[in-house]
């Protein structure tokens, strides 16, 4: 059994398509399919069920899957261990980030890191920040960007803040309110909103400041990106309260003062249990790149 058929086993299951998992894996179709069926003979088992139109694992190979991406990661662990002790930096940094990431610029900082340590291969996946927060503590991201209500605090993962914010009313540059300096979230209930997601961290900092000003408030809009709440907001459709930071990037809106709105704080966290030398790497590169942030080892 050889690493190569394992990443073979891995594309096929993730595409769902031998000619895909080929394209993904630079190597041409019939040597991937006969690497494959080698390590089925080897093992005796079928790993895929295969039609001309469909590729699926079967109950064999969905238990070989877990442990053959298992071997993969720790064969990348110990490439880039051995490649940190000669004074390199090699691997892959997973990282994770919300949609309105603003304390940062993380597109930025993500340039500068590449520069730095050309053999690091960056994933970047966009999530909520509870999302990333668990999938920091499962290792399944080495480092993520989250903006949490001023009363939460990251959970599970260590923590370096990276700034905070107010928000502010958003609307239509004809909304009546657009005229206005300031305005109190009293007024702002009377209008409809859309915010995120209900239950999401970005969505709790508007509903814990109208619970505490014992308010209530018709969001009739739930948006996952902030572009298509902006979008929303210009045509007149709804109002809606972001990080005062955020919506300076939203082109064509009014943006008004609340003067007992809510905050929230963005984070840089990661875990320190055995972080790879790719995260230390880059946390390196974050603490020069803004504020001294800890490298978590102890």
């Amino acid at each position: 059994m050889e690493l190569q058929q394992m990443r073979y086993v891995v594309a096929v299951a993730e595409t769902k398509n031998f000619t895909r998992a080929a394209q993904q894996c630079f190597v041409v179709q019939s040597a991937l399919s006969h690497q494959i069926a080698a390590l089925e003979r080897e093992l005796g088992v079928q790993l895929f069920a295969r039609t001309s139109r469909r590729v699926q694992l079967t109950a064999a190979g969905e238990a070989f899957l877990p442990a053959a991406r298992q071997c993969l990661e720790a064969a990348e662990r110990a490439a880039a261990e051995a490649a940190a002790a000669a004074g390199q930096v090699r691997g892959q940094l997973r990282i994770g980030v919300i949609p309105t990431a603003a304390a940062l610029d993380v597109p930025a900082a993500l340039h500068r890191f590449r520069e730095q340590h050309p053999m690091v291969r960056i994933a970047l996946r966009v999530g909520t920040s509870d999302e990333l927060t668990a999938q920091v503590r499962a290792g399944d991201l080495d480092v993520a960007f989250l903006g949490l209500p001023e009363s939460d605090h990251p959970r599970g993962v260590h923590a370096h803040e990276l700034g905070r914010d107010r928000h502010v009313a958003v609307t239509a540059v004809d909304h009546p309110l657009a005229r206005r300096k300031k305005v109190n979230l009293r007024r702002l209930a009377e209008e409809t909103f859309v915010d995120f997601p209900a239950d999401s961290p970005g969505r709790a900092q508007s509903d814990q400041a109208f619970a505490a000003a014992a308010l209530t408030r018709d969001v009739a809009f739930e948006i996952a990106t902030a572009d298509l709440i902006a979008r929303i907001v210009a045509q007149g459709l709804a109002i809606a309260l972001l990080p005062s930071a955020v919506a300076s990037g939203l082109p064509g809106l009014a943006t008004i003062a609340v003067t007992d709105g809510p905050g929230r704080i963005e984070w840089l966290v990661w875990s320190t249990f055995n972080p790879s030398p790719a995260t230390k790497a880059f946390l390196e590169t974050i603490r020069t790149f803004q504020l001294a942030i800890p490298t978590g080892d102890a």
